[in-house]
């Protein structure tokens, strides 16, 4: 089924939701992050993952320092509308460690 961003319910959590980040063709789990209904928006309008900075507090865009700029292939949502997950075409790191993914830590 499709949805509409308007289906999207962002004031369950302050107007922030939990936006998966997992690779087109690997399907690893490269990120986690939050938007608000501008990132979503924006992401929409520019093919390029948006993000809400929770510890910054400002709209910003995956790579826009580092050059590791994520294009959304596709955008899934869940069956509460209250969460995403961002398919993209990840060429490049994801983490600001130099690693794929942010997942490499194991819990002991």
């Amino acid at each position: 089924m499709l949805k509409t961003i308007n289906e999207i319910d962002f004031e369950k959590r302050n107007g922030l939701i939990p936006v998966v980040v997992q690779d087109i063709s690997t399907k690893d789990v490269l990120m986690v992050g939050y938007i608000n209904r501008y990132a979503l928006s924006k992401t929409i309008d520019t093919g390029n993952a948006w993000f809400w900075s929770t510890s910054h507090n400002k709209l910003w865009m995956k790579g826009e320092e580092s050059g590791n700029i994520q294009p959304v292939k596709k955008i899934l949502v869940d069956c509460d509308s209250d969460a995403l997950v961002y398919l993209v075409d990840s060429t490049k790191s994801i983490c600001h460690t130099g690693n794929k993914t942010c997942f490499h830590n194991e819990l002991q």
